[in-house]
């Protein structure tokens, strides 16, 4: 798994050597991404047989409208760099609802799924499971933090 994340990770930072714009930037860092997390998850999973009958097409509903809130997070940020340097107060109290908004948003999502999935697995594997799209999240947001300034 250790190496499956350095591998995330690298791509993550390498994705702008492929693209030639932001938005095929992003997806580049996207594709890298959905990529290298099926198969963290595969690993962290270890499912049977029977167990992944029903597990991967939860799994990819999940992650559709993951997706989904995933763009409003990139939407938002490309907003944030857009205003960036003439940010008024008012600008940074509508991003940040914004931000919150979102982050409810993936809250309730999560909180929908979590259900579906103990309908599927047993209760320690739907644990690992979220544990898991938890750890790979913080090692996106950990890039995101490195790359996103403070407001001035």
């Amino acid at each position: 798994m250790k190496k499956l994340i350095i591998t995330l990770t690298f791509a993550l930072l390498m994705g702008a050597a492929f693209s030639q714009t932001e938005n095929d930037y992003m997806e580049v860092q996207r594709t890298a991404l959905k990529t290298e997390k099926k198969a963290i998850v595969a690993e962290a999973m270890q499912l049977t047989e029977e167990e992944s009958t029903v597990f991967w097409p939860l799994y990819n509903e999940y992650n559709e409208k993951m997706y989904v809130i995933n763009t409003k997070v990139y939407d938002l940020i490309k907003r944030y760099a857009n205003e960036y340097e003439a940010l008024t107060d008012e600008q940074a109290i509508a991003l940040w609802k914004e931000s919150m908004k979102i982050q409810n948003e993936n809250s309730k999502l999560e909180g929908v799924y979590f259900k579906k999935f103990q309908k599927i697995m047993t209760g320690k594997k739907v644990v690992r499971y979220f544990q898991t799209e938890n750890k790979i999240a913080d090692i996106v947001n950990f890039q995101l933090a490195t790359e996103i300034p403070l407001v001035d």
